[in-house]
């Protein structure tokens, strides 16, 4: 089994208990330069290719090609967003055609899309128009039937698709929030999403207030102090927490409207800018934070199910839990069961959010949503620990 360089040395008992934070004697964090390992890149890109491939059905050949065309229509969908100027709609990317369709909201800016090489398509809402539409759904959030259980942006079909129960409709939702019933899609689904409160993600922690969660990335503060990002609901400002063998920490930020939260490490720690991944026993690596279009494929780990894939389905969901209403989730149809929660998403080496919670199993299949990381770490000025 491959162990991270910088665990190993830690003995096996330590590996179990330490994804991006682990106990180090003498090894100060406040200077990323001097803490922050390498990573064996080699290994990682294989196992990350391996389990796409068990879970998006791909060959070993299709994975490469899904990894580099994703690659190239991020670069693509930076330049054609600049190049449609406030007409952007935002941006669909097909896995199975690996073609990049951008949305416009005015036919005039489809020909400059075009001539920087991507497929426009005119819609009338776009990313814009459908967050307007979500944010009148968040105020009217009190006139939700019990059946509501959230609702999301869809780009495909240019309308925000809210989520009943079997059998329940959003009637009385729409007409509180004003908004054009030609704007949303209603939906119904079978289970009720649920924080996933019983939890241990990349590897786990525990928080005073009982609860155990999981480190998703390794992050520093403005004063260059580590800690670790994860999910929200885990803890107020101010509960401590302990991890591996002796750490300890602190929530410095949560917000459990957006359910994030940074941990601040308060014991002697060493930052490392990987992904555990427990079925393998090896290490993702971290280099960056680009946010990953609708369609690309995810993969996060948990400490129940370990490494599981899918593909981003849906972005600014928000989500009716029973313990509260969470905004500006990101939908997925990777699976995920108690225990996985606050873990990490990313797509090839690029962070791109914490395990909220969601619906289904990994036996059955089911949906997952995880709070985007970009937004937290410019709320509270982190800096995303990197390879």
């Amino acid at each position: 089994m491959r162990t991270s360089p910088v665990l190993s040395a830690l003995g096996a008992g330590t590996l179990a208990f330490g994804l991006a934070i682990a106990a180090a004697p003498g090894a100060l964090a406040a200077d990323p330069e001097r803490t922050t390992p390498a990573v064996d890149t080699p290994a990682t890109a294989d196992s990350l290719l391996a389990a796409m491939e068990r879970d998006l059905g791909l060959s070993p050949h299709g994975a490469g090609e899904l990894l580099k065309a994703q690659e190239e229509a991020f670069g693509l969908g930076r330049a054609a967003a600049r190049a449609a100027g406030d007409a952007y709609g935002g941006s669909v990317f097909d896995t199975d055609t690996q073609e990049l369709t951008v949305l416009v909201t005015d036919p005039a800016a489809a020909a400059a899309v075009e001539a920087v090489g991507a497929v426009p398509r005119v819609v009338d809402h776009g990313a814009e128009g459908l967050d307007a539409v979500v944010a009148e759904l968040n105020e009217a959030a009190e006139a939700a039937p019990s059946d509501a259980t959230g609702w999301y942006t869809d780009a495909e079909s240019d309308t925000v698709v809210i989520e009943v129960m079997e059998g329940g409709d959003a009637d009385a939702l729409i007409d509180a929030a004003g908004i054009d019933a030609s704007a949303v899609t209603v939906t119904e689904v079978s289970e009720r999403p649920e924080l996933l409160n019983e939890i241990a993600g990349g590897l786990p922690y525990y928080a005073s207030s009982g609860r155990r969660c999981s480190m998703g990335f390794t992050a520093f503060d403005s004063f260059d102090r580590v800690g670790f990002v994860t999910a929200g609901h885990c803890g107020t400002v101010g509960t401590t927490v302990t991890f591996g063998s002796g750490g300890t920490g602190r929530f410095d930020y949560s917000s459990s409207g957006s359910d994030g939260a940074f941990v601040r490490a308060t014991s002697i720690v060493r930052a490392y800018p990987g992904i555990y991944r427990h079925s393998e026993g090896d290490y993702v690596a971290v280099r960056g934070s680009s946010e990953a279009p609708i369609g690309a494929s995810v993969c996060r780990s948990g400490f129940t199910t370990g490494w599981r894939c899918g593909t981003i389905q849906a972005k600014n969901q928000t989500v009716l839990y029973p313990q509260g209403m969470v905004r500006g989730l990101t939908r997925t149809n990777v699976c995920s069961e108690p225990g996985d929660s606050g873990g990490p998403f990313i797509t090839s080496d690029q962070a791109q959010g914490v395990t909220s919670g969601g619906s289904g199993n990994c036996a059955s299949g089911g949906t997952t949503f995880f709070q985007p990381l970009n937004p937290l770490l410019r709320a509270w000025n982190l800096r995303l620990a990197t390879a």
